[in-house]
C-alpha cells in the first residue's frame, strides 16, 4: 500500500511538472516562429524577429546552440552558484555574489521594470528554455530553468566587475573565522588583486578617427577588447522594431556589448576610475548584535543569513553564514580592530536599461542620453558615427567625494563627510567630443592622453576619477600609430591596431646595453651574452614570427625585474644569460623564433583550456601588452609545455567605417562555437594570429552567398 502512494505520488507530481511546460511550450512555438536565424559561412548568427523580443529569443536560443555550457557558467557566477556545479573551493566566490545578489531583490526590480524591457527579459528566459526543451541531451549543470530575473544579474557585460574588486581571501579570512573585533594577523592592501606575481595587463584599446583624418570622410571606429579568450562570440541582432546592432556578445547577454548599427559604434575599455570605496566601520558588540558608529549616533549593524549550497562527492551540502552591512554595504573584510563596508553602484535596472538602448541609438545625442543613466560603471567609451562625430566619455559612474580624503584607501565610516553626494555629470567627467586632433583612443590608460594635445586635463578634475600615476607603453603606442596621419582606411586602420612596434624596450634596453658597455672585459659574464646584446642592439623593437631577438627581448624582459624593479648591472646581464640558457634548454638553441615559442591552441571546449605541446598550434606574433604591443596576446607556459601559450588578450577585433551605408570588417579569436566537432570551433585562427580580418555580412545583400543554413528556432 505504501509503495503504492508513493507511485500515485509520483505519477501526480509527474503530471503537474509536465503541464507547466506543456502550456510554456506552446507560447516558446509561437514565438519561434517569428524569428530566423542565418548562420554565414563563419557560422555567426545573424538573429531577425518581428520584435525586439523575438530577437532577443532567437539570440539567446542560438547563443545556447554554440556554448551553453558557457551561458550557464555566467549565470552560476552571476547569482552566485558556481559551487553548486564545482564544490567548496568555490563557496566563497559565491558568498561574495550573493552580498550584493538577491534573488528576491532581482525579483522585486525585474516587477517594477517597463513593459519593454520585461517583455525582453521574458524572451531572454524562454529563448533558453526553449533551447533546453528541444535539446533533451543538453544537461545543465546547475540551472535547468532560466528565470527572467536572472537577466538583472548580468547587466553590464564585463569580464570583471565591481563586485570581483572584493578579495577572496580576506573576505574568508574574516566570514570563514567568525566576526570579531580584533585585529587580522595579516593587513593586506586595499581592494587589492587575487595572488600573482605577474599579472597580464587587461582590459581594451579602442580608437576613433574622425571624417578630417580619413580618406573616405567617413568617421572609423576600432573595436578590440582584451578580454579571457571565447569570453564572447559574434551575432547579429534585427527587428521590425528598428533593432539593427553587430558585434560582441557576451555569452549569456542579450545585447551586443561592443558593436554598432547602420549609424553609430561603441567601445567600451576598462576604466582607472576610483569608484569603489572602503569604509573602517567603528564597530562595538551588544547584547543583541553589534552597533556602529556614525556621527553622534550608535546605529545597528544589520545582520541577516546566507546559506552557500555546494557540490560534495557523496551529494549538495551547505555552509551558512551570518553577514552583516551597514548602511555603506556589507562587510568584506576586517583591519587593524575595524569591520570595513565597501561602497559601489547597484543598479541592476538602470544598467540594463542602459546596456541595451545604446544598441538603439543612432546619433550622439541618442547615445549620450543612454550615458545619463550613469551604470556603465567600470568602463570608458570610444563612439562614433556616420554623422561624423567622435567622442570619449571616461568613466560613467563617479560619486562626487570630499577632496580631502585618501579615497584609494579606506576612509572613516564614522564621518559623515565621507558620504557621497550624488554622481559627477557627464560634463564633469573627462570627455571629449570631435577633439581637434581628429582622433581619440583608450587603452586602459588615463584619459589625459586620449587625444593628443586635444586630451583632457588632469589639474581640471579630482584625482579620483582615474588612479593612473603614468603613461602605459601601450598609450605611448597608441598615440605613434594615430598621430600625424590623415589618410586612414578601413585597412590602415587594422595595420595600425597590429602595429609591430614594442616601445616598452626603448625603455628597458639601455640601461642593459650601458650594463654591457660598463662591465670589465675580463668578467666572463660579458662574454656569455656578447653576441645577444649586438643582435638587441641592432633590432628593430618590432615583434613577428620569424624574429629572434624578440623572443630574446621577452625572456630577457621577465627574468630582469623589468615590471618596475631596480636592477643592478649585474642583475640585468645575468637575466640575459638566464633568459639565454633557457631558450637554449626548452628549444635547442637561444636563437629561436618567437613564433616558435608564441602559440595560439584550441584543443577542447573547456571554459579553462588545457594546453600541451604535441597539439597542433599556431604561431603569433604579437606579444603581451606589458611590452606596449597594441595587438595583446597574453601568453604563458603551463605545467608540461615548453611554448607559451595565449588565454587572453585580443578576443574580438573589428574596424567600423560609418557613411551612407556601414562597412566592416572583424575577426574572433578561433571560432564561434565552443563545440570541438563543429567546423566553426577554430576556423578563425589562423586570421586571428595574423591580424587578416574578415568581412562582415551585416546587410542581407551581403549574406547571399554565404549563408550556411536559415532556420527558426526549434527547427
Amino acid at each position: 500500500m505504501k509503495k503504492l502512494a508513493l507511485i500515485l505520488t509520483a505519477v501526480c507530481i509527474s503530471l503537474v511538472l509536465q503541464a507547466a511546460p506543456d502550456k510554456e511550450v506552446a507560447t516558446w512555438e509561437k514565438q519561434a516562429q517569428n524569428v530566423t536565424i542565418i548562420r554565414d559561412n563563419w557560422g555567426i548568427p545573424h538573429v531577425s524577429g518581428k520584435t525586439d523580443a523575438d530577437a532577443v529569443f532567437g539570440v539567446m536560443y542560438a547563443q545556447a546552440e554554440d556554448d551553453f555550457n558557457r551561458v550557464e557558467t555566467n549565470y552560476l557566477n552571476s547569482i552566485g552558484r558556481l559551487a553548486e556545479a564545482e564544490g567548496e573551493s568555490q563557496v566563497y566566490r559565491d558568498l561574495r555574489m550573493k552580498l550584493f545578489i538577491d534573488p528576491d531583490d532581482m525579483k522585486a526590480q525585474y516587477e517594477k521594470a517597463p513593459a519593454w524591457l520585461k517583455a525582453l527579459m521574458n524572451a531572454y528566459a524562454d529563448g533558453l528554455n526553449y533551447y533546453l526543451y528541444t535539446h533533451p541531451k543538453v544537461t545543465p549543470r546547475v540551472i535547468t530553468h532560466f528565470e527572467p530575473w536572472m537577466a538583472l544579474t548580468f547587466s553590464e557585460g564585463s569580464i570583471g566587475g565591481d563586485i570581483e574588486k572584493v578579495n577572496l581571501g580576506q573576505l574568508e579570512a574574516f566570514y570563514g573565522k567568525g566576526p570579531t573585533t580584533t585585529a587580522l594577523r595579516r593587513d593586506e592592501p586595499d581592494i587589492v588583486a587575487e595572488a600573482a606575481d605577474f599579472v597580464e595587463p587587461t582590459g581594451s584599446n579602442g580608437a576613433a578617427v574622425a571624417p578630417s583624418n580619413t580618406v573616405g570622410k567617413h568617421a572609423l571606429l576600432l573595436i578590440n577588447p582584451h578580454t579571457s579568450f571565447f569570453f564572447r562570440a559574434e551575432a547579429q541582432m534585427t527587428s521590425d522594431e528598428g533593432l539593427n546592432a553587430y558585434g560582441a556578445i557576451t555569452w549569456g547577454q542579450f545585447f551586443i556589448y561592443q558593436g554598432f548599427n547602420e549609424r553609430a559604434g561603441w567601445m567600451h575599455t576598462s576604466s582607472g576610475v576610483d569608484n569603489v570605496d572602503e569604509y573602517l566601520e567603528t564597530v562595538t558588540k551588544t547584547g543583541s548584535g553589534f552597533t556602529y558608529r556614525y556621527g553622534t549616533e550608535e546605529r545597528p549593524v544589520k545582520a541577516t543569513r546566507i546559506v552557500v549550497p555546494y557540490k560534495t562527492a557523496t551529494g549538495m551540502a551547505r555552509k551558512e553564514f551570518t553577514v552583516y552591512r551597514t548602511h555603506h554595504g556589507p562587510i568584506v573584510r576586517e583591519a587593524n580592530g575595524k569591520w570595513i563596508s565597501v561602497r559601489l553602484m547597484q543598479e541592476p535596472l538602470k544598467a540594463l536599461t542602459q546596456s541595451y538602448s545604446r544598441t538603439k541609438a543612432r546619433n550622439y545625442k541618442a547615445f549620450r542620453d543612454t550615458m545619463e543613466l550613469h551604470t556603465n560603471s567600470s568602463n570608458n567609451t570610444i563612439y562614433a558615427d556616420a554623422n561624423g562625430t567622435i567622442a570619449y566619455f571616461h568613466a560613467n559612474f563617479i560619486p562626487k567625494r570630499d577632496t580631502r580624503f585618501d579615497w584609494t584607501r579606506p576612509v572613516d565610516g564614522s564621518d559623515p563627510a565621507t558620504e557621497w553626494q550624488g554622481l559627477l555629470s557627464i560634463d564633469e567627467t573627462p570627455g571629449l567630443l570631435n577633439p581637434a586632433s581628429g582622433w581619440l583612443y583608450n587603452t586602459n590608460n588615463w584619459p589625459w592622453s586620449a587625444a593628443g594635445p586635444s586630451s583632457p586635463k588632469r589639474a581640471d578634475y579630482p584625482s579620483y576619477v582615474d588612479r593612473g600615476n603614468e603613461e602605459s607603453p601601450r598609450g605611448v603606442h597608441a598615440i605613434r600609430v594615430l598621430e600625424n596621419k590623415k589618410d586612414f582606411t578601413l585597412d590602415s586602420l587594422i595595420a595600425a591596431a597590429f602595429d609591430s612596434y614594442l616601445p616598452a624596450f626603448e625603455t628597458l634596453l639601455p640601461p642593459l646595453f650601458k650594463a654591457y658597455d660598463d662591465t670589465p672585459a675580463t668578467n666572463p659574464l660579458k662574454g656569455k651574452v656578447s653576441e645577444q646584446i649586438a643582435l638587441l642592439r641592432a633590432w628593430d623593437r618590432r615583434w613577428s614570427v620569424s624574429s629572434v631577438p624578440t623572443s630574446l627581448a621577452v625572456y630577457w624582459g621577465e627574468r630582469s625585474g623589468s615590471r618596475g624593479g631596480q636592477a643592478t648591472p649585474e642583475q640585468l646581464l645575468q637575466a640575459l644569460s638566464t633568459a639565454s640558457d633557457k631558450l637554449a634548454s626548452d628549444f635547442g638553441t637561444w636563437k629561436t623564433p618567437w613564433g616558435d615559442i608564441n602559440r595560439f591552441q584550441r584543443l577542447t571546449g573547456d571554459i579553462v583550456q588545457p594546453f600541451n605541446d604535441a597539439g597542433p598550434s599556431i604561431p603569433v606574433g604579437f606579444t603581451s601588452s606589458r611590452w606596449g604591443s597594441l595587438a595583446s596576446f597574453g601568453a604563458r607556459t603551463y605545467a608540461g609545455t615548453k611554448k607559451m601559450y595565449g588565454n587572453t588578450g585580443n578576443s574580438f577585433v573589428a574596424v567600423v567605417e560609418f557613411g551612407d551605408r556601414v562597412r566592416a570588417k572583424a575577426v574572433t579569436a578561433g571560432g564561434q562555437s565552443g563545440d570541438p566537432k563543429s567546423p566553426h570551433f577554430n576556423d578563425q585562427a589562423a586570421r586571428y594570429a595574423t591580424g587578416e580580418l574578415r568581412d562582415v555580412y551585416f546587410y542581407r545583400p551581403q549574406l547571399e552567398g554565404h549563408i550556411e543554413r536559415q532556420y527558426h528556432p526549434g527547427k
